[in-house]
């Protein structure tokens, strides 16, 4: 009679914790500002740099590695090689959604950012936007918008994965410096930062 009581009157608290680690095992993404500070325009062509070109994540495991495309996007995934699909679908499927290129040209709006990668693809990002976004079959969740002087785009996955890229200028405005990082949780898969000259 006692045991079942215990067992009873526990269940409030065992319901709780149980909530709470269902609503811990995925972030929750915030809409970020629309507004775009003053004097910010990241308008123009931007050269990669070759010394932070694109690469995995040393001493990481293939299984753990993110691959940055160079040359071919993710959009075009069916034109990529069996060995290469087998790869990506092995990790969080947050990466589809990573463009990158040498060469890029951008056009700023009042409402948002068009990058062109390598006269290849062209992102679209809206200011304050709050939307779900896919390539594919794979869907994610994306917010972009401001943090202060730095334009931030969070990109999660149905898995927890979750895409962060941030754009601020340096240098004057002569350098563009983006911030790429992937993590599922407290654990940081990948990390990259690469940074743009002006020409």
């Amino acid at each position: 009679m006692d045991i079942s009581r215990k067992f009873y009157s526990s269940l409030p608290a065992l319901f709780v914790c149980l909530l709470l680690v269902a609503c811990a095992s995925k972030p929750v993404l915030l809409s970020r500002s629309a507004a775009v500070p003053a004097g910010v325009d990241f308008s123009g062509h931007w050269r990669l740099r070759t010394d932070t070109d694109s690469r995995p994540l040393p001493g990481r495991s293939t299984e753990d590695q993110i691959w940055i495309p160079r040359k071919d996007s993710a959009r075009n995934a069916g034109r990529r090689s069996s060995k290469r699909s087998s790869k990506r679908s092995s990790g969080s499927a947050v990466n589809v959604f990573i463009e990158t290129g040498e060469n890029l040209k951008i056009s700023q709006t009042r409402d948002g950012l068009f990058i062109s990668f390598d006269r290849a693809i062209v992102e679209e990002f809206t200011f304050g936007e709050n939307r779900m976004v896919s390539v594919g079959p794979i869907e994610a969740q994306r917010v972009s918008g401001w943090q202060q002087h730095m334009f931030v785009v969070e990109t999660l996955d149905d898995q927890g994965a979750l895409l962060t890229e941030s754009w601020h200028l340096d240098a004057g405005g002569d350098v563009l410096v983006r911030d790429i990082s992937v993590a599922h949780g407290s654990d940081e898969k990948f990390s990259l930062r690469q940074l743009f000259d002006r020409g």
